[in-house]
């Protein structure tokens, strides 16, 4: 058995694969064998030196996205059973901080994940606790069966908007999320969905799956084309999906009257942004931050099996352990949508 180990950020080489020795399960302990693991901006972050959701101590194999096939399992697991296939929800609370006792265990301040703070998804195995998985239609390809983690952050995000039926949604940001989030929106009732991409390969595809119209923000007035598409109509929700201060000042600029301004990419710390406090005021507007996927697993999972989005399509490379660097530094360059690795 082997896994990919990250050695740490100032290492070298950062990555190592090396033999895993997989000793006897837990009672309630599940050993998948890994098929599809898709690379986050988590990883991304955590290769980076920087803060993660959780720290991440080398060595360590990281991959929090997830999923695969159960080959064995703990002699008290009822929840799944070898031969099935899984994805795995890999935050895990502690359920007695304050946080989690008053209804916000994403912020745990014990929060424990699978492929950051423990071994994970760049593996050929991995022991997972049973509560942590969730079985998938076994016609689900695993590539996109992998990609209920970040749906089920997305999902958590669009109850935070709160969109409403036949109101305007921008997205900004055409990256994995933000595709996701077009798709999401218009699942949500959206009266119009505006993507905001400088990418071309991105806004082809976020037309693809959804959005009615989609921008250049470098080579077009953003404000003016969402004035055009739209009309008399106003923008009701904006979804920032980039994470740097140029496109969270957009998110500010092109908000209407009574917007919903959703803040959804993990900006790099100590990222900020001036305010426009009287547009605040004048505007009644509504600025709402969204951190991992509390109880929304399951509902990821359900839209998953029931083939209601497109995200194979959001797939554009995929890597082998050996090459797991390569496969990140991909995923950090505009050529990437989503890239995944294959254990």
């Amino acid at each position: 058995m082997k896994g990919s180990f990250f050695l740490g950020a100032d290492a070298s080489p950062k990555f190592e694969v090396r033999d895993m020795n997989i000793g006897e399960l837990g009672d309630e302990e599940v050993l998948v064998r890994s098929k599809t693991c898709g690379i986050c901006g988590t990883d991304v972050h955590i290769y980076k030196g920087e803060p993660g959701s959780a720290d991440a101590v080398p060595p360590v194999v990281l991959g929090h996205e997830f999923a695969g096939v159960v080959e064995k399992v703990g002699v008290k697991v009822t929840k799944v059973k070898a031969g099935d296939h899984v994805t795995l929800d890999p935050n895990i609370y502690c359920g007695t901080c304050m946080p989690c006792r008053m209804g916000h265990k994403q912020n745990c301040e014990h929060l424990f994940a699978l492929g950051v703070n423990t071994n994970g998804g760049f593996a050929e195995y991995a022991v997972c606790p049973q509560s942590q998985c969730f079985r998938v239609d076994k016609d689900v390809d695993f590539d996109v069966a992998a990609m209920a983690e970040p749906l089920a952050c997305v999902i958590h995000g669009i109850d935070l908007a709160g969109i409403k039926p036949g109101q305007n949604v921008c997205v900004i940001g055409g990256g994995t999320i933000g595709l996701l989030m077009v798709q999401m929106a218009r699942l949500s009732g959206a009266g119009s969905v505006i993507l905001s991409e400088p990418v071309e390969i991105r806004r082809q595809i976020g037309l693809e799956v959804g959005a009615d119209a989609a921008i250049d923000p470098i080579h077009e007035d953003l404000q003016g084309r969402i004035k055009e598409i739209l009309g008399e109509g106003i923008v009701d929700v904006v979804i920032e999906c980039a994470g740097n201060p140029i496109t969270a000042k957009q998110a500010l600029e092109v908000a209407g009257l009574g917007a919903t301004i959703l803040f959804f990419s993990v900006p790099g710390v100590g990222s900020t942004v001036q305010l426009p406090l009287f547009d605040v005021f004048k505007k009644e507007l509504k600025i709402v931050g969204s951190i991992i996927n509390p109880d929304t697993h399951q509902r990821a999972v359900n839209l998953i099996n029931a083939g209601r989005l497109e995200i194979k399509k959001l797939i554009t490379h995929s890597y082998d352990l050996e090459h797991l660097e390569d496969g990140i530094k991909m995923q950090m360059s505009s050529e990437s949508i989503k890239v995944v690795v294959h254990p």
